[in-house]
């Protein structure tokens, strides 16, 4: 038997595949704001989070029958795993704050490994469908966040991000010390290439360099809210169907 090709980036199915993140949220997104639904928003909601636990526990499931995964590896410290959680809770629980570091990490993060995804096999391999899933549907929630309940960060959503990013950086270094393993690409770059090829070999420039990068993204990520921003009342989370309000989904 043939192995599976090596990923194609920017090949007819990845970009297939990159049109598909962005089309079914905006889709999503755009029916729930034209029906004010609030009944097809926590539907909408609920079903993008099972898509994301799902995919989760069924790839690890995969790899522990495959034998191709220790425990090691299987920690939840990549950025994507933190942002995964993150954005199930923003779904769920219409948190502000919880949308905000979905948006950066989302958007600034996991949107860098959909262009230039870490893969070694190709469709259908289930574990280049699974990647795509985890990934994929990180972004595609945050698209949804941003039309259907008319997320805006602001100027303070930038650095308590950042905050929460140096949270990760600092327990994923340990992790990596103590495992081995090259969670955050901590330890050494990605084998594909990416960005990060263009950092420094030095290994406490190389951390430098990634914090600012994460800086220069959050506020590229925020410069179109600044110059879009107008005088007005707070900004709030809007809830299809009920106002605005910042209860939980299920209430």
């Amino acid at each position: 038997m043939n192995p599976a090709p090596v990923f194609q980036v920017f090949g007819p199915a990845h970009l297939f595949v990159i049109l598909l993140i962005v089309s079914v949220p905006v889709s999503l997104g755009i029916a729930v704001r034209r029906t004010n639904s609030g009944a097809l928003d926590r539907s909408v909601a609920i079903c993008l989070s099972l898509l994301l636990i799902v995919n989760y526990f069924g790839f690890a499931t995969y790899l522990w029958q495959k034998q191709l995964l220790v425990w090691k590896q299987a920690l939840p410290f990549q950025l994507c795993d933190w942002a995964m959680v993150t954005i199930i809770v923003a779904l769920l629980t219409r948190s502000e704050r919880w949308t905000e570091v979905s948006y950066f990490w989302g958007i600034a993060g996991t949107f860098q490994a959909i262009l230039t995804p870490n893969l070694q096999v190709n469709f259908p391999d289930f574990r280049a469908i699974s990647f795509f899933i985890a990934h994929g549907g990180i972004v595609a929630e945050v698209i949804y966040l941003l039309i259907a309940r008319r997320f805006r960060p602001s100027l303070g959503s930038v650095w308590r991000t950042l905050a929460w990013s140096e949270v990760y950086f600092f327990s994923t270094l340990l992790v990596d010390a103590m495992t081995g393993v090259n969670y955050g690409f901590l330890l050494h770059k990605p084998v594909v290439h990416s960005l990060l090829d263009y950092l420094s070999d030095v290994r406490w420039l190389y951390y430098l360099e990634l914090n600012g990068l994460a800086l220069f993204f959050f506020a590229l990520l925020y410069a179109p809210w600044l110059f879009a921003q107008r005088p007005g009342p707070t900004r709030q989370l809007s809830r299809p169907g009920r106002g605005n309000d910042d209860t939980n989904i299920f209430s």
